[in-house]
């Protein structure tokens, strides 16, 4: 599983058109799914992402997490983060997850990140055509594969 984490004073996204998720202050999570992700991997995942210190304290130290600031979230599907770029031009998404396996990984992830934030979370629509709108705040982009853990 990798996330791609932002930090973002505002995010959205459109679909067709209509708003479907909008924040302030808070993280933009792009979520890659591969078929050899486990409810392990989720755990560790949203756990490592709601306690990340990357937000200022009152010092402008990054030293805050997304629970101690009370920040909001928006979490999106994206096979192409485990694109390969080996061979040619053209990326393959060989690895990423199918629908079947990617979409209950993805809806449980959604529910552990609610769990550990102890509130709603907003989402994109799995496999939907989206506009992904978001103004970085530092900027401040990491990257997480729970492949790499160790």
């Amino acid at each position: 599983m990798k996330a791609v984490i932002q930090r973002v004073s505002k995010a959205s996204v459109t679909i067709e058109g209509e708003k479907v998720a909008n924040i302030q202050n808070g993280l933009l999570v792009l979520l890659g799914i591969i078929d050899d992700d486990t409810q392990e991997d989720i755990t560790w995942l949203t756990k490592k992402i709601a306690n990340l210190r990357i937000f200022n304290d009152e010092d402008g130290i990054m030293n805050k997490s997304l629970l101690d600031i009370n920040g909001e979230a928006i979490i999106v599907s994206q096979f192409t983060l485990h694109a390969s770029t080996k061979k040619g031009n053209r990326p393959s998404y060989i690895k990423a997850a199918k629908p079947g396996i990617a979409i209950p990984l993805y809806e449980n992830f959604v529910q552990q990140f609610e769990i550990e934030l102890g509130k709603k979370v907003q989402t994109g629509e799995f496999g939907a055509d989206m506009k992904v709108e978001l103004l970085n705040d530092g900027p401040v982009t990491i990257i997480i594969d729970t492949k790499d853990k160790v």
